[in-house]
């Protein structure tokens, strides 16, 4: 399973007016992990940006004016996001984007090449109704850390975005997830299941030395409250001392 988080940093907000996109940012997760196999461009996007873009992502004409152009990276991007499916947060705006610049080169839209769109923004939505749902305060929310983040940028929003994704959607998770088959070409890597009965776990006994001193400390308990303490009327579960519950 190979997915593609993807942000992109524009010149202003709206495509059809004529605002470009002068950054992309893709982090590639497969079967859940993070694989390091990034993309990330910068654009000349052909115009200046607006005010309000620029003090966003402080991305100015001088420093984009010797990148490549958007039609320069096309084919590699193409290539790139073939068959994935894209994580978006707002993917409306994004894809927007994408789709101005796919159309003005000739090309079909940017979903025509992948296989699949999950949109986080709906998704934490629908997770935290009527409360902030910026990458920002899903950050804060799910203790994923953007301190180092001070402007916006789309290989870092998007890597960010790719921990808050894995946090939103990792649900009841335990150890065993590692023994699961991860490798990319196994085919039933998106399926497999472990069989929790087939596990077996290492009981630890306490010594007899630490049973005294837990004994021992019972003992104190006892004394300080004048009684006897809860742990001494603990119910029988039906278990013998070291056997796993």
């Amino acid at each position: 399973m190979r997915q593609l988080v993807v942000d992109t940093e524009t010149t202003g907000l709206n495509p059809k007016t004529g605002d470009r996109i002068l950054e992309i940012g893709c982090v590639e997760l497969v079967n859940r992990r993070l694989t390091g196999r990034n993309l990330h461009y910068y654009i000349n996007p052909e115009r200046d940006s607006d005010p309000g873009a620029l003090a966003v992502h402080g991305l100015t004409t001088e420093f984009l004016s010797d990148k490549p152009k958007f039609a320069e990276i096309v084919d590699e991007l193409r290539d790139y996001i073939g068959g994935a499916e894209i994580i978006i947060h707002n993917a409306a705006f994004d894809l927007g984007f994408f789709d101005a610049e796919f159309e003005r080169l000739g090309l079909p839209n940017f979903m025509s090449h992948c296989n699949g769109l999950i949109d986080t923004l709906l998704q934490a939505r629908e997770m935290f109704p009527g409360k902030r749902n910026s990458l920002d305060a899903l950050c804060e929310r799910l203790g994923v850390s953007n301190a180092h983040r001070t402007l916006h940028g789309a290989l870092l929003d998007a890597e960010l975005l790719a921990e808050v994704y894995l946090a939103m959607t990792r649900g009841q998770e335990s150890l065993v997830i590692d023994l699961m088959d991860a490798s990319p070409g196994s085919g039933e890597a998106h399926s497999a299941r472990v069989a929790l009965h087939q596990i077996e776990l290492t009981v630890l006994a306490a010594s007899s030395e630490e049973q005294a001193l837990h004994d021992g400390l019972l003992d104190e308990l006892d004394k300080s409250i004048k009684g006897t303490c809860v742990w001494r009327n603990a119910p029988d579960t039906g278990h013998e001392a070291g056997t796993p519950s």
